[in-house]
């Protein structure tokens, strides 16, 4: 299977100033996998510790840093002798060991020719819990579910991802019915790489939702394991609305949703929580299109997506007959997994700053804007091939963007001021 962050992490070892470097996600979404295959590609020997696991190595960090006693430890546990130019040291389920994320920082001021990656499913929400944290001495990578990139190649359709990278839009078209088929697969399969794997294996729709079931069962299980207990209930409860706040036609977070009365106060750390773990992700409404968006963040309006578009089908009970036959009652959510499924390639390939935009009326809004270097583009997206885009004409009109974006299953082509982006090409546009 591969994973695009690979390149990311050839450039990390081979750079001057290397960091020890911290790799950000969600569980389950292949931290752990990638950095062990990294190591078996590019070192001579892996030294892997899971502080999770380790109950030998998690007092390792309480007397001090020294590197050399640190070093010792981890080759009488891992059993691997430990060469500075060839070995590759990874710390996994690093907030589960006191002072383990402190020592990169004397890794890196005193030992700086260690390759050190390490990795924490709820390293977010350590983060926010008063761990110590080694400013400006490490770098971070995020790690997402599968792209729909990703997922071509993991179905050994890497001829297609190619044609999409070429841009050679009138051969693009020529494939478009294989494009979309794949799409809507990938809607209903989601970039979660067991869910992933083992569709590419065994072809089987059914156990991609069991696996995908069992995924959630999980994160369920994590809230009771790892969250403050006086705010499970709370975290259940928000993040049991994410497919019925999604479904409405206008998808912003409503509170009052969870139950009557409910008050964004009493829910602020369930929803911290949730956004720290990695497991939703949160689009703020920006009242401007202007830069800096954040400038402009409405704190108050938002709207919440999981971090799979696979997930969130498996939460709505979707079946893949629905999916792909595009059954009339499944309309509106569909619009959601749509939007979902956007964002979730947006996310995958860079880091960009993501909104969606209203006017204060609510007569008019954007799906998304992203600010992506100097310019603020918004993207309106469409479920199926309906290309009226009203709020879209509105929001040129008084904005006057260089770039605006409608992605639909239209096909590609540029229109005056509005490109036309096929749904399957959204996130090679951003490559």
């Amino acid at each position: 299977m591969e994973r695009f962050q690979f390149e990311k992490l050839t450039n990390w070892k081979k750079s001057k100033g290397r960091k020890p470097l911290i790799i950000r996600g969600a569980r389950q979404v292949g931290k752990t996998w990638l950095m062990k295959q990294f190591g078996e590609r590019e070192y001579s020997a892996t030294a892997y510790i899971n502080f999770e696991s380790s109950k030998t190595l998690r007092n390792l960090f309480v007397d001090d840093f020294d590197i050399s006693r640190i070093i010792t430890a981890i080759q009488i546990e891992t059993g691997v002798q430990v060469n500075p130019e060839n070995t590759l040291i990874i710390f996994d389920e690093i907030q589960d060991c006191e002072g383990a994320i402190t020592s990169l920082k004397y890794f890196f001021e005193n030992a700086p020719q260690y390759h050190i990656l390490a990795a924490g499913s709820l390293l977010g929400v350590a983060l926010h819990q008063h761990t110590s944290f080694p400013v400006g001495k490490i770098d971070f990578l995020d790690l997402y579910p599968l792209s729909f990139g990703e997922f071509l190649l993991a179905l050994n359709k890497k001829q297609l991802y190619e044609l999409l990278l070429s841009h050679d839009w009138s051969l693009i078209t020529s494939f478009k019915t294989k494009f979309v088929e794949l799409l809507r697969q990938y809607y209903y399969i989601g970039g979660m790489p067991e869910a992933v794997f083992s569709f590419a294996n065994e072809n089987d729709f059914k156990k991609v939702r069991d696996i995908q079931t069992r995924i959630l069962s999980a994160y369920e299980q994590d809230f009771s394991k790892h969250a403050p207990h006086e705010i499970v209930p709370r975290i259940r409860m928000i993040w049991q609305s994410v497919p019925s706040q999604l479904a409405k036609e206008n998808r912003k977070f409503i509170y009052g949703a969870l139950k009557r009365g409910a008050r964004a106060k009493d829910f602020e750390m369930a929803m911290a929580w949730l956004i720290d773990s990695g497991l939703i992700y949160k689009v703020n409404r920006a009242t401007k299109p202007a830069l800096p968006l954040i400038a402009y963040m409405d704190i108050s309006a938002f709207k919440i997506y999981l971090v799979d578009v696979g997930l969130l089908g498996a939460m709505g009970n979707i079946d893949i007959k629905t999916l792909i036959d595009g059954n009339t009652i499944f309309r509106e959510f569909k619009g959601a997994m749509t939007e979902q499924y956007v964002l979730q390639q947006i996310k995958s390939c860079k880091d960009l700053s993501v909104y969606y935009w209203s006017n204060e009326k609510s007569t008019a809004e954007i799906d998304f804007i992203v600010q992506h270097g100097e310019n603020v583009i918004p993207i309106e997206v469409k479920a199926e091939e309906n290309l009226q885009a009203k709020s879209l004409k509105s929001f040129q009109q008084q904005y006057k963007p260089s770039i605006s974006i409608r992605t639909s299953m239209s096909d590609y082509r540029i229109d005056d001021w509005l490109t036309n982006l096929p749904l399957y090409a959204v996130e090679n546009y951003w490559r």
